[in-house]
């Protein structure tokens, strides 16, 4: 976690959607994050500003789609590194490794194109949520198909009672997120 006043403040600025997309959810809607400049600057920041330090630096940043791409980018252009985009199946024109993984009800495939990264990089992986883990566990592991070290995964969101960052953490992945939500 970080700073808590930087957390309380995120976390008012995070509108909570309820039934949707499906009766029970409570979706965490990160886009009022994004649309007052200030509050999109202070999220930003305390990313880089973590990120920045030399023993956590990623030699790249790599975005998982599509909320991973808004926050990523702008992380990667922060910290003067390239961006890599982790797309959902049959969205990159050139050559690419995929990962399938399972959701609630049947599953999803996430690809990266074959020259994203090289091996050894170090790689900061980053989405906007962490749910039940399955879109971070595939970037991950397509990352390392490819010989990239994943350095930390990142999110602005933790939802920890549906077992993503516990299954994340056992799998060795280290993560920061900014907020916890208790439920779904």
């Amino acid at each position: 976690m970080y700073n808590t006043s930087v957390n309380h403040y995120l976390r008012d600025h995070i509108r909570t959607v309820q039934d949707w997309p499906a009766p029970g959810v409570a979706f965490r809607d990160i886009t009022p994050l994004l649309q007052d400049a200030k509050v999109f600057r202070v999220l930003i920041d305390a990313f880089v500003h973590r990120y920045m330090d030399p023993a956590l630096r990623p030699d790249v940043v790599a975005g998982l789609d599509a909320r991973g791409f808004i926050i990523g980018s702008v992380i990667a252009y922060e910290l003067g590194v390239g961006f890599v985009p982790i797309r959902k199946r049959g969205k990159l024109p050139f050559t690419t490794v995929e990962e399938t993984y399972e959701l609630e009800y049947g599953s999803a495939t996430v690809e990266v194109h074959v020259d994203a990264v090289k091996a050894g990089d170090r790689v900061l992986l980053i989405d906007d949520l962490i749910a039940t883990g399955g879109t971070m566990m595939a970037g991950k592991k397509l990352l390392e198909k490819l010989g990239a070290v994943v350095m930390e995964g990142a999110a602005i969101v933790d939802l920890p009672e549906l077992g993503g960052s516990a299954k994340l953490h056992s799998s060795g992945l280290p993560l920061f997120t900014l907020i916890d939500f208790e439920g779904h």
